[in-house]
């Protein structure tokens, strides 16, 4: 993909939208990677003894996730200067282990937010949502585009 151009760019435009799917398998080598081993991202039991509704996806996972969209429309993830969020919702995943189903469907679309010719940024903003539900709220990210 080629990098923005910002004669080509306006506020409202959208960016594309794609469909991360998510499994178990997915958490667990994810926890492996991070570090993070909290067995809310695994153990079912366990998250639901916490008031939890079953295992849910690690919140960086699903961060991480949302930010390829906007890597793949800069036409380099390097480009991105600033990138964030307002985790506000917990992504359950089902257990669909044996099946080629995903256990959830994350859906992401981004759009123009603002653009800053001096700077020679546009500000990306994400709709991150599982189903109906947002997932993650306020969710940023300023792109370095060629003038």
């Amino acid at each position: 993909m080629s990098i923005p151009q910002m004669k080509d760019l306006e506020v409202g435009q959208e960016i594309g939208s794609r469909e991360v799917t998510v499994t178990r398998a997915e958490l667990v080598r994810y926890a492996g990677a991070s570090g993070d081993f909290n067995p809310i991202h695994w153990n079912n039991d366990f998250a639901v003894s916490v008031d939890l509704p079953g295992v849910i996806a690690h919140g960086m996972f699903t961060f991480g996730a949302a930010s390829a969209l906007v890597g793949e429309w800069a036409g380099d993830p390097g480009r991105i200067l600033r990138y964030s969020t307002r985790f506000s919702k917990p992504v359950p995943v089902e257990d669909t282990t044996g099946t080629d189903e995903p256990g959830a469907v994350l859906t992401v679309t981004g759009k123009i937010g603002a653009l800053d010719e001096d700077a020679r940024t546009a500000r990306v903003d994400l709709t991150v949502a599982n189903g109906s539900q947002k997932v993650l709220m306020k969710t940023q990210a300023v792109v370095r585009v060629d003038a």
